[in-house]
Order: C-alpha cells, then structure tokens, then sequence
C-alpha cells in the first residue's frame, strides 16, 4: 500500500540532516540574485532546498499533504509524485511540464469527504463576520507608556529570532539537536535575509498611505509594487494577483497552503501598530492575511498580532498566551487546536512531555503549516519563563519552522521585557530584505516609523 503524502513528508523530515551551518554559509544572497524563468520555478516547486538552512522540500508533495489536512482525498495526484520527482531530478523539462500539469489537475480535481471533519468547523471571511465570533472585544486603550523603546525592542527581538532560526529551520528538533547539540545561541554568524519580514514592510508601506482605512487591495498593491517572488501560499497569491484576482480571492483560489503559517510568521507588525489594543490589531491581519490565505491561516495571524498587542500592556507570557485566544473566532479549526495546545500546557508540568506531546499530535501536519508551529509558540512562550534565550531553545528543540516561530516569540518578549545583548548585539542596525531598493534598513529607523505610524503622528 503506497504511503499518503504527509506519511511521505513526515519520512523525508525525520531523515533529514541539518546541513552544519558553521561550515557552509547559506544561499540567500545567490537565490534572490538570479532571475528565475517558469521551468526554473516549476523544477523548484518539484526539488530545492530552503536558503538558509539547505532543507529539503517538494512544495508539490507538500501540497497534497495541505490539502489531504483539509479533507481532500489526495490519492489520485500523489500517484504522480515518483514520476515527478524521477523527472525533477533528471531536468527533463518538457516531461516534466506535462506531468506538472496532470498533477495539478488532479490535485485541484481531488473530491473532498462530507463526513470529514474539517467541514464542521466555521470558516468566517471578512471582518464584519468574524467580529460576532471573537469571544474577546475591546476598545482601543491609552497609548502605553514607553511604546517607541518597546516597538525597538519587539523588531530587534524579531529580526534576531529570524536569524538565530534561519540557519535551522526545516528540520525536527532531533536532528537539529544531533548536529548541534543544545541550541541556545546563533549557529553562526547572524544574517537578517529572509522572505518573512518583507510582508510586513509591504504593509507598513500601505498603512502610511491609508491609514487606519486600509483595505486588503491596498496592501496587495503594495505586494505587486514591491516584491519580486514569495513561496508556498504567497507565491500562490502573487500570481493570483497578477492575473487579477483581488483579495481574498488571491489568497483562497487554487491555494493548497491557505492554512499555512505566513500569516502567523507576519502578524507581529500588526501588534506593533496597535500597541495595547489586539482587536485592532487582529481587525489589522484580517485584512493583511487574506491576501494570501484563508481561514485558519488568517487566524493564525491573528493569534501573531493580538499576542503582539497584549506583550505592551502585560508582563506574563503565559497570561497573554492565555487572552490572544480570545481574539480567534469561535467555532474555527484554528480555535479548537489552540484550546487542546492551552489545555495540554495548563495541565503539563513537564517541558519534554509538552514537546512530544506536539510532535506527536501534528505528525500530519507540513512543517510550514500553521499549527505545529502554533504549539511550539505557545510551549516556548509558557515554559520559557519570559527568558529569550531559554525560548528560543525550546523552539530549537522542536525545530520546524524555527526562524518564524522565533520571530514571534522574539517580538512578544522584546516588547514585554527587552533583547539581551547576546541577541541584539550581533545583528546590529541592518535588515537585508531582497526588495528592489530597500537592500539595507536601520531597525532603529524602522522602530521609529512603527511607532510614528502607529500613535498617528507626523
């Protein structure tokens, strides 16, 4: 009997072996130096490896695997997958063109199952439905007192959990462990390139056009404008885009990663232009999210932005992991999966059960998906005791998507409490992002205009 495709995943995760970062440097400069034509991508989508930390990925299987989480019986495309693999590897282009389009049309064909239980849950668009949904509403507090030095600290928390996971993300936590043992300081030398933080520039470029007005086109126009290439969802999206279709659209048609993690990896900046006030910043990564995805990949950004939000007015990771879930809709999927992960750590005293507890709990999921890195926030954020270092461990110790989960807990606790030197020190002032003219940033000016835009003065 042939495998599915997250048991086909789950293997070629669990083999995988860290490439040893402290001896070959990464590839980002190299990958968004070249241009890329359709075979180019279409052999990508087939076999390539992340970046920054040379992990192996078929975005193709994955796919499957996304959309069988949805319901989706999968069997008939993932029959093609050796095919495609075997021509992937052998560069037999026009082969490959053709089995890629059969692959498609039998995955985006795949019939779903009524009685799966996917379905039972609520799926809520726009704002205007998921406002009655959110069991949490609040109305726009004070400004809290020292907003601009916590808006510092949450980018330079951000940016250095991005680098500290960059260099391993895409691997379990058991082989990250067997090449670098316990992992409580950069691998290597820090970079800030990455395709996470460019979002959330794109947003802020649209936000001080529009204001607290902003749609979810304007914030597409901003993507079409400003960013050459995305992956799994927001590649999706970007062509959507560019073949006219607007948002949401561009984030739900023919998109098999719409419940991924981009949203939750980029909410941050939401939170920050709503310090102290998570509903508008969940109201705020609506809107951004559903340019790339749908449903529960929205709400993971949501859960990113209202974390964000509470770290200015409270100093208790746990009490904040505990109240954001107030600002997801009830009756989602993504709501009932963070109750069972909030009521595993309330009841488990010990770090390592919590761990395996997760790993065993979303074994089906992508290790790009939202919820498997869901969990390894909230277990970073309960049981590392507000300390940096001792969180991003633990994120370490899970491993997946390492450089987006320490993003997100690195902005919650730099906002809460500050970035130890050890984590600020080596990345300095610079952000690399591969934006056509935004190639060099200072954090401190970036923190500066986060926080102008958002008390609303000039």
């Amino acid at each position: 009997m042939s495998l599915k495709a997250w048991q086909e995943e789950l293997e070629v995760r669990r083999s995988a072996i860290p490439v040893d970062r402290r001896v070959h440097a990464s590839s980002w400069h190299d990958h968004v130096a070249g241009k890329l034509d359709q075979d180019d991508v279409m052999f990508m989508l087939w076999e390539s490896t992340v970046p920054g930390s040379g992990a192996p990925e078929c975005c193709y299987r994955e796919a499957a695997q996304s959309m069988e989480n949805q319901g989706f019986d999968e069997h008939e495309a993932v029959s093609l997958l050796p095919q495609g693999l075997q021509l992937a590897h052998s560069g037999d282009a026009p082969a490959l063109r053709v089995l890629t389009a059969h692959y498609l049309e039998r995955l985006f064909a795949a019939p779903r199952d009524p009685l799966d239980a996917y379905l039972a849950f609520e799926r809520p668009g726009s704002w205007e439905e998921i406002l009655p949904l959110l069991p949490a509403h609040g109305t726009l507090r004070d400004r809290p007192d020292g907003t601009a030095e916590k808006t510092l600290a949450g980018w330079t928390g951000q940016l250095a959990g991005g680098a500290f996971g960059t260099a391993i993300e895409g691997y379990t936590g058991r082989r990250i462990s067997d090449v670098y043992g316990n992992v409580r300081s950069y691998v290597t030398a820090p970079e800030t390139m990455n395709d996470d933080v460019v979002y959330e520039l794109a947003l802020l470029d649209a936000f001080e056009l529009h204001g607290r007005s902003l749609t979810s086109r304007d914030i597409a126009d901003e993507w079409l404008r400003q960013l050459p290439f995305g992956w799994s969802a927001e590649w999706i999206a970007l062509q959507n885009l560019r073949a006219g279709l607007m948002p949401p659209q561009s984030g739900s048609y023919r998109n098999p990663y719409s419940d991924w993690i981009g949203v939750q990896m980029r909410g941050m900046v939401c939170g920050m232009l709503a310090p102290g006030h998570p509903l508008e910043a969940a109201r705020l990564a609506q809107l951004d999210g559903v340019v790339s995805h749908s449903a529960n990949g929205v709400y993971g950004g949501m859960y990113a932005a209202a974390l964000t939000a509470l770290a200015y007015v409270r100093d208790d990771p746990r009490s904040i992991v505990i109240e954001a879930a107030g600002y997801v809709p009830r009756g989602s999927e993504y709501a009932a999966v963070l109750g069972e992960c909030l009521d595993m750590v309330a009841a488990e005293k010990d770090v390592s059960a919590a761990l395996a507890w997760a790993e065993q709990r979303f074994e089906q999921y992508n290790w790009i998906h939202a919820y498997p890195n869901m969990a390894s926030d909230i277990i970073s954020l309960w049981y590392g005791d507000g300390d940096m270092t001792e969180s991003f461990a633990l994120l370490a110790r899970f491993g997946l998507d390492v450089d987006c989960n320490a993003g997100l807990v690195g902005t919650v606790l730099g906002v809460m409490g500050g970035v130890p030197s050890v984590w600020a020190d080596p990345i300095g002032d610079l952000l690399e992002t591969y934006i056509p003219g935004k190639e060099q940033i200072s954090i401190h000016l970036l923190a500066e205009r986060t926080a102008r835009l958002a008390s609303g003065t000039e």
